[in-house]
């Protein structure tokens, strides 16, 4: 049976991951995310890229074991909103997103042994338009302030969102069955095993360590 290590800190990945009953080890990356080129569709893929091989050349080669690296991004009108850096670089996010159709970006970088498969995965967001009460409230809950665009799709602020073109899990922040499919593809995958890291502690005890 193929292994998955995520290569990602992410709760909301570990997350999709466990309820699709992927069998999988945390890992954590310890590369810097960082604007490495100028469009949302090439950033996240080098920025994904980056954090799989990171963590590959931790662990070694193993034809038996699938290294997944993730990255997700928001984009306006070909302007790229990252996660906040308080609250009132969120309020400016939410402020410019409602109202509008944006853009959803993750990056997908899966290697094992020799094989390496890169891909993006866009879904398109339409928020409701939403007055500056409305978003300092929902900036109080402090759901934005981790999250790409400043919003939660899958939390509390999935009512700011009107509706959705594409892959809802891609907006969470994995494509989820275009990553399973992708991994099928190439030998049986485990399911319903209990998650855990690399070193053997549970995904609630991952601290960054291999």
């Amino acid at each position: 049976m193929k292994r998955l290590v995520l290569a990602s800190a992410s709760p909301r990945r570990r997350e999709l991951l466990s309820q699709a009953g992927i069998d999988y080890e945390v890992c954590v990356s310890d590369q810097e995310e960082r604007n490495l080129w100028h469009t949302p569709e090439q950033l996240v893929m080098n920025l994904a890229m980056l954090k799989t091989t990171d963590v590959y050349e931790k662990l070694g080669s193993d034809d038996e074991r699938w290294i997944l690296g993730a990255d997700t991004v928001v984009s306006l009108d070909g302007e790229i909103f990252g996660k906040p850096a308080d609250e009132t670089e969120a309020f400016k996010m939410l402020q410019r997103l409602q109202g509008r159709t944006h853009q959803v970006f993750t990056g997908v970088c899966l290697k094992m042994g020799d094989i390496t498969r890169i891909f993006c995965e866009k879904t398109d967001v339409t928020m409701y338009e939403l007055s500056d009460e409305q978003i300092q409230d929902y900036i109080r809950t402090g759901e934005p302030m981790d999250k790409a665009g400043a919003y939660g799709i899958q939390g509390m602020g999935a009512v700011l969102i009107q509706g959705i073109r594409g892959d809802y899990n891609n907006v969470v922040g994995l494509p989820l069955a275009r990553v399973w499919h992708m991994m099928a593809a190439h030998g049986e995958m485990r399911l319903a095993g209990e998650s855990r890291t690399a070193n053997g502690l549970s995904t609630d005890d991952a601290k960054g360590q291999c």
